[in-house]
């Protein structure tokens, strides 16, 4: 028998050199596996994660449906919008008279506008510096409790307040803050006049700032915690065989492992940077007045809703997106010199 005649085994034929050789899209095989790059062709990817894809497809049509196409309403910002020409939003937008610019100039030239972007960048770097470190501080305080009870039962107080409407919120701070609340009360007691932080201008920053903190902050201890987790318990034993103390241990070990959620957590909070609590702004606006109280939302709520001037507040919301995206595009680009992925890789 010759040589040529002589049957091999699989791996044997494999071994020819011609094992991990890509099959160009439409050659001599006809399969349509792969591309000229070695590369899957779509419809085999297709058929692959079919499965996967069919899990998502109603999670895409909701932010279609919910997120997207609602952005062709941008419209009504170089309109003169009227919604009672038509019972169909639609009809209106096509049948409304064309303003083009026009908004937006009225708006660049309204001082209660650049009242509203000053008071909304003043709670924004407010809530930065005093609520952002907090969940990281709060993490890592829990993620040192030994007793693993201890922990739950800390972190399950800690987190009850970020299911409380801001209603109810609101109304615990007055009753502790308020004219009537039991601190002022306290120091009538003892001979002090009494205090009402709830009613003023000038501690409104830091009021809405605290409940925020108090509302929100056991999700941002979650998150952290979730990092925290994943970190090799034998980091820390090397670093204490080291003579690493718990300090040291915290910055070269617990931080570092910290780090790529820290950025991904403050682009998304930059690009956040223009929304600053509408409904919780809303709620007391009356009791300080629009002076300072007033941020974007809530300027575009009051001229849009209250005042009937859809095309105005279109235009201020328009300004309000364009600038959130790219100050998340901005915080990305950063995060990417910084060595992180951010929101998406580069």
């Amino acid at each position: 028998m010759s040589h040529s005649t002589v049957p091999r085994s699989r791996a044997e034929a494999d071994d020819d050199g011609t094992q991990g050789t890509p099959v160009a899209s439409g050659g001599a095989t006809g399969t349509g596996r792969t591309t000229k790059t070695g590369k899957l062709g779509l419809r085999v990817r297709f058929r692959r994660d079919r499965t996967l894809i069919l899990m998502t497809l109603p999670a895409v049509l909701l932010l279609l449906v919910f997120n997207y196409l609602p952005i062709l309403g941008n419209i009504v910002a170089f309109q003169d919008y009227d919604p009672y020409v038509s019972d169909n939003g639609i009809v209106s937008m096509l049948h409304s008279a064309w303003v083009g610019v026009e908004n937006f100039q009225q708006i660049f030239a309204d001082s209660a506008f650049w009242n509203a972007v000053k008071n909304t960048l003043v709670l924004f770097f407010l809530q930065l510096v005093l609520f952002f470190p907090i969940p990281i501080a709060l993490a890592l305080l829990i993620n040192s409790v030994v007793r693993p009870r201890v922990r739950a039962i800390a972190q399950a107080v800690l987190y009850l307040p970020h299911f409380f409407s801001w209603v109810l919120v609101i109304s615990v701070f007055q009753q502790i803050f308020g004219g009537a609340g039991v601190l002022s009360q306290l120091l009538r007691q003892h001979g002090y006049d009494g205090l009402d932080i709830m009613t003023d201008p000038s501690t409104f920053k830091f009021l809405v700032t605290a409940e925020g903190i108090w509302k929100d902050a056991g999700w941002g201890i979650i998150v952290f915690l979730a990092a925290l987790a994943s970190v090799s318990p034998d980091l820390y034993e090397a670093a204490a065989m080291d003579g690493a103390g718990r300090w040291r241990r915290i910055w070269h070990v617990t931080l570092p492992a910290l780090r790529p959620v820290i950025a991904l957590l403050l682009v998304l909070r930059v690009g956040d940077a223009l929304t600053v609590g509408f409904e919780q702004i809303l709620l007391q606006r009356d009791a300080v007045g629009p002076g300072a109280s007033e941020v974007l939302d809530t300027f575009v709520w009051w001229n849009g809703v209250r005042n009937q001037d859809f095309g105005y507040a279109a235009a201020a919301g328009l300004i309000k997106g364009v600038v959130s995206l790219g100050l998340v595009l901005a915080a990305n680009k950063v995060a990417h010199l910084m060595g992180e992925q951010g929101v998406y890789k580069k």
